[in-house]
């Protein structure tokens, strides 16, 4: 299922100037329609003026809130959040990444577990920031609207001496953050792939098929998550984006032309991003490269001409994950809409919540 969404203005929609890197961030989608979405309007390459500046006005972000799905719900079994684990690197050697695993309620050891990656995690498991997790994933699995499911929250690498990401600072000053998810080369895949996934599957049964396997992120975590799955399709298929950095900090620009002449993936993608995120007007200056929401767009058009199963959607936010945590739980449904499904009408588990499995069978 495609869905196909509204016109794109002229790029005459200003936000934020953009940074020199990826900045750390702060109604449902509409039925798909037919006909393939419009072609991105740009200014010429030659344009050197910006766009220009769109009026003062209210916080555009002002009405993305958290809904019921993102809360704790009265009722519904508690995920366990194990951790904060080590994992040393060879692919970026002197470097480690702190990880932690959540544990869902009904996870049976016995029976393999769909998997979703969750970068920049210490911000995606943060239970008073923009997104809650494992909230979402408590509600959800509970109601079978996603699979049974573990979820990994990874930060960034960083050497012993430097300090751990947190809310207020994501990692873009004091980890490798930039390198690690900015540069389209195979290094971060191998951390997750190659580094990450031998030690899950010594402790738990995950399922082994890229069908049943998901990695997501915000800003330059969506990015990485992106370079991911297109570096290793064979272990990852889908991909959640909030605010992409597909622009110009390490060439991200350039994924648009790899994904148009490159030959098709088995990948399933959902993006979102918004008309005031970082749009590329820095002194005067308007840079297309570091245009945010043109790049997002830009994606989607190609993805959507080559085939693949695409989702996006376009708010009128900032460069922040608001707007992506207030859809977060219908972002999760349209990704993991393939689970099986039982129709038979006497199936009376099927149509019943999932409930809590006793604490034994969670033993590996």
């Amino acid at each position: 299922m495609t869905r196909r969404a509204f016109y794109l203005p002229a790029l005459l929609l200003a936000g934020l100037s953009t940074t020199a890197a990826a900045q750390s961030p702060a109604a449902s989608p509409a039925p798909a329609a037919a006909q393939l979405p419009p072609p991105v309007t740009a200014p010429s390459a030659a344009t050197t003026s910006p766009p220009a500046q769109a009026p003062a006005g209210p916080n555009t972000d002002m009405h993305y809130q958290l809904g019921p799905d993102s809360l704790p719900r009265e009722g519904v079994p508690k995920g366990e959040l194990r951790g904060p684990f080590v994992l040393p690197s060879q692919a970026y050697p002197g470097t480690q990444h702190t990880w932690w695993i959540y544990v869902p309620a009904q996870y049976d050891a016995a029976v393999p577990a769909s998997l979703m990656i969750f970068n920049d995690g210490q911000a995606l498991k943060n239970m008073e920031g923009d997104i809650r997790a494992p909230n979402v994933l408590d509600n959800l699995i509970y109601r079978r609207e996603i699979p049974v499911m573990l979820a990994v929250f990874i930060n960034p690498g960083r050497t012993p001496e430097q300090p751990e990401p947190t809310p207020q600072e994501w990692g873009d000053r004091t980890t490798n953050r930039p390198t690690e998810y900015n540069t389209l080369d195979d290094k971060y895949a191998r951390v997750i792939v190659d580094e990450l996934m031998p030690v899950l599957n010594k402790d738990y049964n995950v399922a082994r098929e890229a069908e049943r396997r998901g990695i997501g992120g915000v800003s330059s975590g969506a990015i990485a998550a992106f370079t991911v799955a297109w570096q290793r399709p064979d272990h990852f298929s889908k991909v959640l984006s909030i605010v992409g950095s597909f622009t110009n900090i390490r060439g991200g620009d350039g994924y648009a032309d790899i994904v148009r002449t490159g030959e098709k993936k088995p990948l399933r993608v959902y993006l979102q991003d918004g008309r005031n995120d970082n749009r590329g007007q820095r002194n005067g200056v308007y840079d297309q490269r570091r245009d945010w929401f043109f790049q997002n767009v830009r994606l989607m058009q190609v993805l959507t001409e080559k085939g693949y199963d695409v989702n996006y959607t376009w708010g009128i936010g900032k460069h922040g994950s608001k707007q992506g945590g207030a859809i977060f739980p219908d972002m999760m449904r349209w990704l993991w809409r393939d689970q099986p499904v039982s129709t038979d009408v006497n199936d009376a588990v099927e149509r019943s919540f999932r409930e809590a499995k006793p604490k034994t069978a969670q033993t590996p």
